[in-house]
């Protein structure tokens, strides 16, 4: 267990405090979520990886303990679970509803964890931990084998284009340790993947008990036949399949930096590719061109920038440009779009129909869309696609929208930021759906029968305020 002395004794021991923020710096992060059904024992293994890796500190571990013997769920034990699961209504029912993001590091990398919930009432709180993480790590109960929910989540990390997908069988106590119902488990699972829309992953099976530490953070002493690594060294390993360094250089302009009346710069962070001083740019959507001056990181001036640094550039002429301009390569070949294909997680109780208008946002982008058509929901039992005329909530469909206006976007697979979709209520201005742009549609699919869509939004206006 950590003491609150440990930061400060690895400091003393790296001389100084700005050596040993260097040392932190170097390290490689990973994201990743947790993800599985109701009592999998998600929040256990986070708790398992904190607690043996040193990462709970001794006021930590004091509350711990206290709360482990009043709520006595792991009798005289620590209840492990406790450290992530911090809301009362989810200590009272013994199952996660939020998405609990957790930060720990080792020696090799740095984490970022998402614990999202198992319950298919919160299918929309785990696609939305999903959505930003490297890696899942599915957990299975060996004693309950594949369930529905398996398959749902399976599909969803898949669609939102996670490539590393690491299968924890877990409480492997409760079934003695068995090898064969590891092994009748894994060929349940390869079976289901033969059904997803992606194939471009890559997959790790290992036996863990995340209760008693067993191929956690230490190599267990029990299932001698299983040869592989433990999860943190999975993890602690993991090569990123989707390098974002080497894709198109998309820079979504998030504020129009004026400090004083002789500064005018454009504040924001690349999405993916990376940019350098004098290198020859076009803004979208005006298609203006301008070269950088100046990339300014944290009050210095740097000639290089990469994804996820917030930084400020300068360009060498003065353009008209506004928050969700997007800012990019000259030599890239990137047209405008006025519709698309989209995948959606739906999360609100009123359906999606056809002929519904929403507000969007793509990136630092917000515009309106109109459904064009439903193409079909996702049956979660089956994967099988099952044509309807409406999405509701906690299910996922895929459906055409036609934008207000031509607008840059990319696809979910190629880029999560400017592929990802964000759909809200114009009334109660609430986020009801979460998008990932599949296909980008040329200009002869815009057409839109308008006045079929006016005759069903009157329909459903009247209906919700002189028929109820």
């Amino acid at each position: 267990m950590m003491t609150n002395n440990t930061i400060k004794n690895n400091i003393n021991k790296s001389d100084n405090i700005i050596k040993w923020l260097k040392m932190q710096k170097k390290k490689t992060s990973l994201r990743f979520l947790t993800c599985g059904s109701v009592d999998d024992g998600k929040s256990t293994l986070i708790g398992r990886l904190f607690y043996d890796t040193n990462n709970i500190y001794s006021d930590q571990f004091i509350s711990l303990k206290k709360d482990s013997k009043k709520h006595g769920t792991q009798g005289n034990n620590l209840d492990l679970s406790l450290l992530v699961d911090g809301l009362q209504a989810e200590r009272e029912q013994g199952i996660t509803i939020d998405v609990a993001y957790l930060y720990f590091y080792t020696n090799k990398c740095k984490f970022i964890v998402a614990d999202t919930p198992g319950h298919e009432q919160y299918t929309r709180n785990m696609a939305t931990g999903a959505s930003t993480c490297d890696v899942a790590i599915l957990l299975m109960d060996a004693c309950k084998g594949v369930l529905n929910q398996t398959k749902r989540h399976i599909f969803i990390v898949n669609i939102l284009g996670i490539k590393n997908i690491i299968i924890a069988i877990n409480k492997m106590d409760l079934v003695l340790y068995k090898e064969d119902i590891f092994i009748k488990i894994k060929k349940n699972i390869l079976e289901i993947i033969k059904l997803l829309p992606n194939k471009d992953i890559k997959l790790h099976f290992l036996p863990i008990s995340a209760l008693n530490g067993e191929n956690v953070v230490y190599s267990n002493k029990i299932m001698l036949w299983y040869k592989g690594p433990t999860l943190l060294y999975i993890l602690e390993n993991m090569k990123n399949l989707n390098n974002i360094n080497d894709k198109i250089s998309y820079f979504p302009v998030q504020y129009v930096n004026r400090s004083n009346s002789n500064f005018r710069g454009y504040s924001g962070s690349l999405s993916s590719g990376k940019i350098k001083i004098n290198q020859k740019i076009k803004i979208l959507p005006s298609g203006m061109v301008s070269y950088i001056d100046q990339i300014i990181f944290y009050n210095k001036k740097i000639n290089i920038a990469y994804p996820s640094e917030p930084i400020t550039l300068i360009l060498k002429d003065q353009i008209d440009i506004s928050r969700g301009d997007i800012i990019i390569d000259f030599n890239t070949k990137l047209k405008l779009t006025q519709s698309a294909l989209v995948d959606i997680v739906w999360m609100n109780e009123q359906k999606l129909e056809v002929g519904n208008k929403y507000d969007v946002k793509i990136a630092c982008k917000k515009t309106q869309i109109i459904i064009k058509d439903i193409l079909y929901c996702f049956d979660m039992n089956d994967l099988k696609k099952i044509k309807t005329n409406k999405i509701l909530i906690n299910n996922i469909g895929r459906i055409s929208i036609v934008f207000d206006e031509p607008i840059v976007v990319d696809l979910y697979k190629n880029n999560k930021v400017m592929g990802g979709i964000i759909f809200i209520d114009k009334l109660t201005n609430m986020t009801v759906g979460a998008g990932l742009i599949y296909k980008i549609l040329s200009i002869k699919d815009n057409k839109i029968n308008k006045y079929k869509l006016f005759k069903k939004e009157l329909n459903q206006l009247i209906k919700r305020y002189f028929l109820n």
